[in-house]
């Protein structure tokens, strides 16, 4: 069902039982989010970087052997949701260990995430990430894939059937960013693949999905950086693939979860805002128009120091909530640093954001769902009345981050690759 707010078209996909997307949703707080444990220490060598936005993550895509149940009665952080195992013991988060008795110090854990464990002697291990696929002909969708080495990053580009059965049509292009607290996962994890697999054949459109560097191993801003030479990549036409079958006038950008803020980060960036075209208006007057034809911000992740809605407002859960930002980004202006609070004093101005129309998608069990009703507001309000419903807020009743990855034949997961794909394929 879809409804109107403070100049937003708002959808909501509704359980059997619909309920209004004005509604206040449950608030139930978890007590591990005001536990003291103790900060991570920060990693040195680390770049500072300028005020840009910069937050979000995708659950890791885990082997469903060790797949964790989604708690639909707390609520928790994603990082702490995707590190739930099944028997659900307390979930860990940024911790310092001391080495059992007989263990050598070098094993001894430094930090600890779920998602991502860092030993005294530097080894990093991701446990619940799942092997990588490889690239190729996807038998269910008819999409053919491959990687493109760029240096320090690659992408995986995704061809759907319709550029063969008509080589001479455009199609819109999705430069999509994959999520995993800038720390883990990869555009090979087998749920991105899966999920840049149906929406390019869905659309069709021409996917290239951003491998970027990961945290610790490289802190942001390297993520930052890689996602902006890819995008700039793509806009160049420089691959046959791109240039033979993309209209570079349909540009989309989408992520989920930290990709999601990578997104955001990419459509104020400095390069792309000041990289506007000539568009020729009706009265015959050429006039700018914005690089990017849309952003699609999937269960974007920011935080900052202030609580929106019914966000926890006691301060040992709002820096409960900034751990892994502050691990992955050493340099990070704190927990209102502008990548990860865009709404923050300083930020840059959400009215120059590069894109003509932006999407924003909520699930009622995220932790960061508030967030993300906060930030598409904010972006309505920034727009004015010119940018009169070129926002869109797509809210999914009873599941929580990035659902769509754990469930992803789903009829909510399906509604929600169906409200996406229309948004892509609007005028």
């Amino acid at each position: 069902m879809a409804g109107v707010r403070r100049g937003i078209h708002t959808w909501s996909l509704a359980s059997a039982c619909p309920r209004s997307v004005h509604r206040c949703l449950r608030s139930r707080l978890v007590g591990d989010l005001c536990s003291s444990a103790p900060a991570p220490r920060q990693l040195q060598g680390a770049v500072r970087l300028p005020p840009v936005y910069n937050i979000s993550r995708c659950r890791p895509v885990i082997p469903r052997d060790h797949r964790a149940a989604q708690d639909q009665d707390n609520d928790i952080t994603p990082h702490q949701q995707e590190a739930q195992p099944t028997h659900r013991q307390r979930p860990c988060m940024a911790s310092t260990n001391t080495a059992p008795s007989g263990v050598d110090s070098a094993d001894e854990v430094l930090h600890e995430f779920g998602i991502v464990r860092v030993y005294k002697s530097g080894r990093v291990e991701r446990p619940l990430v799942a092997l990588p696929v490889t690239p190729g002909l996807d038998d269910a969708t008819g999409i053919e894939s491959r990687d493109v080495h760029l240096g320090a990053y690659s992408v995986r580009l995704y061809l759907p059937p319709a550029a063969v059965t008509a080589p001479s049509a455009r199609l819109p292009v999705i430069v999509y960013v994959h999520g995993g607290g800038f720390v883990a996962e990869s555009a090979a994890s087998p749920g991105c693949h899966r999920f840049l697999n149906r929406l390019t054949a869905a659309c069709p459109a021409l996917g290239v999905s951003v491998e970027y560097r990961l945290a610790p191993e490289h802190p942001l801003p390297a993520a930052y950086d890689d996602s902006l030479a890819a995008l700039k990549w793509t806009l160049a036409a420089a691959d046959p693939w791109v240039a033979a079958h993309g209209d570079l006038d349909r540009v989309f950008l989408a992520g989920d979860s930290a990709g999601a803020n990578i997104c955001h980060y990419l459509s104020v960036h400095p390069d792309v805002v000041d990289a506007q075209t000539q568009h020729q208006g009706q009265s015959g007057s050429a006039r700018a128009r914005r690089r990017l034809k849309g952003a699609v911000l999937i269960h974007p992740w920011f935080w900052g120091s202030e609580a929106v809605g019914g966000e926890p407002r006691h301060p040992a859960a709002r820096a409960m909530g900034a751990r892994l930002w502050l691990f992955a980004c050493p340099g990070a202006d704190g927990m209102d640093d502008p990548r990860m609070n865009p709404m923050a004093p300083g930020a840059p101005r959400l009215g120059t954001m590069a894109c003509e129309r932006v999407m924003v998608c909520a699930a009622e069990h995220d932790f960061l769902r508030w967030r993300g009703r906060a930030y598409a507001e904010a972006v309505a309000a920034a727009r004015g009345v010119e940018g009169e419903g070129s926002v869109e807020l797509l809210e999914t009743e009873g599941e929580g981050h990035v659902f769509y990855v754990y469930k992803p034949d789903g009829d909510k997961a399906k509604a929600m690759l169906d409200r996406i794909v229309s948004f892509v394929n609007a005028p």
